[in-house]
């Protein structure tokens, strides 16, 4: 795992900026690929998702070796990284885009919930969805995902580096959640990207109020005209942002 620590700075900043802003940043770096593909948000949430990464692997089950009688070890990767993924981080499971069986269900997602961690995706789907849908932490997936996760997946690698969603995923990168879907980033960068987004969001808000107000975006977005620069300045201080 990497030795990057989320600091509670840059969790505050990255829990007020949306996963479009924050793709642009990166965007900007060369970055084009940390949105993970066809991941929606199994309910409503309150409040971003924000946390490091914890991840888990499936292969395609191989029906010999994934019986039921599976779960009955302890140390059986999906049981134990339920219990190993450390409170603040989230979980990220490659279903290698596969929802047709389920990646988890509602009691293992409650445990999580319960044990302090931020949220859990996976590019496949959960079982259970609208249970888990309605707890109180962010959950992304596909879709609603058939009963049992044994007819296709098979758990192999806890924290390990994986593709969710064609997006690269390290331990310890730090993935955003917002009300449209998920963002990785690189936990080297996260710093700066979340200082960036930030004050990418407040000239955003600022454009959204001008437009709205019957400003034309021409030399306003982006700022091409140094007079909307002086305005932004203005209203900066006046809202304190």
């Amino acid at each position: 795992m990497t030795e990057y620590k989320l600091s509670d700075a840059t969790r505050r900043k990255l829990m007020g900026v949306s996963g479009a802003t924050t793709c642009t940043a990166l965007y900007k770096r060369g970055l084009r690929n940390q949105w993970i593909q066809d991941v929606h948000p199994v309910g409503p949430h309150k409040q971003n998702m924000v946390g490091q990464a914890y991840t888990m692997r499936y292969i395609p089950a191989r029906e010999d070796l994934n019986p039921i009688s599976v779960f009955q070890d302890p140390s059986h990767p999906q049981r134990a990284g339920v219990e190993a993924i450390p409170a603040g981080f989230v979980m990220v499971i490659d279903s290698r885009k596969d929802a047709r069986a389920a990646s988890a269900g509602s009691i293992l997602v409650t445990r999580m919930m319960k044990r302090g961690v931020a949220g859990v995706v996976t590019d496949g789907g959960f079982r259970d969805a609208p249970e888990i849908g309605a707890l109180d932490m962010p959950t992304y997936h596909n879709r609603p995902s058939s009963p049992t996760n044994l007819t296709l997946h098979q758990a192999m690698d806890l924290n390990v580096p994986i593709g969710c969603g064609d997006a690269p995923v390290f331990p310890g990168d730090v993935i955003v959640g917002d009300g449209e879907g998920v963002v990785v980033i690189p936990a080297n960068i996260a710093d700066e990207i979340a200082n960036e987004a930030v004050e990418m969001t407040a000239y955003e808000d600022f454009v959204t109020e001008q437009v709205q107000g019957g400003a034309t975006i021409v030399g306003l977005y982006p700022a091409t005209k140094e007079e909307n620069l002086t305005k932004f300045a203005a209203w900066r201080k006046a809202n304190n942002r």
